[in-house]
């Protein structure tokens, strides 16, 4: 069987709008295609031809970042919830912290709030600016909430502890608070 050159099936291609098709048995067939059809296949050829998928070096800077991202979260999360951090640490590590400053300052100066801890489970990024946050903690050394699903938001390039997520937490302590409402939760 006889193999056209580029060339000759380009040129075969934008003059008899036919494209030819190999049958079983050595036949060939050309199926007639209209100017636009072609215009689409060349696009889609073209784009397949120039897209190069991501290099190794590529998906190893995005998976690093994804790690940094998950790391400075991870701790950013278990700073937020530990009863030894300060409570304008904590202001600042909320998404609209100075919102909630009179609630973090009243707990700040509770005894009880001084042995909360948490542990994060796993953070899975669900964009460039959010994040799962999975979680749990426990009140002096003893398990008081398990598994508890949170958010982080991308602010100005920090992480912070999601307003709804601790709106959550307030609302399982019966506390309302006006900037839980501002914030929609």
């Amino acid at each position: 069987m006889k193999q056209r050159s580029t060339r000759a099936t380009l040129r075969f291609m934008t003059t008899n709008t036919r494209i030819p098709t190999d049958l079983p048995g050595g036949q060939r067939r050309a199926w007639p295609l209209s100017r636009g059809a072609l215009a689409v296949i060349a696009s889609v050829s073209l784009l397949f031809a120039t897209a190069a998928p991501a290099g190794a070096s590529e998906v190893s800077a995005i998976r690093s970042a994804d790690l940094s991202s998950q790391a400075k979260i991870t701790a950013d999360w278990v700073a937020f919830f530990s009863g030894a951090t300060s409570a304008a640490r904590k202001i600042a590590l909320l998404q609209n912290g100075k919102s909630f400053a009179k609630v973090i300052e009243d707990q700040a100066s509770s005894p009880l709030s001084k042995s909360v801890a948490a542990k994060v489970s796993k953070v899975t990024l669900t964009s460039s600016t959010k994040a799962n946050v999975r979680y749990s903690l426990t009140l002096g050394g003893q398990p008081a909430l398990s598994n508890v699903q949170g958010q982080a938001i991308l602010i100005s390039g920090s992480w912070k502890v999601g307003d709804r997520s601790f709106c959550g937490l307030l609302a399982l302590e019966q506390d309302k608070v006006p900037a839980c409402s501002a914030a929609g939760a």
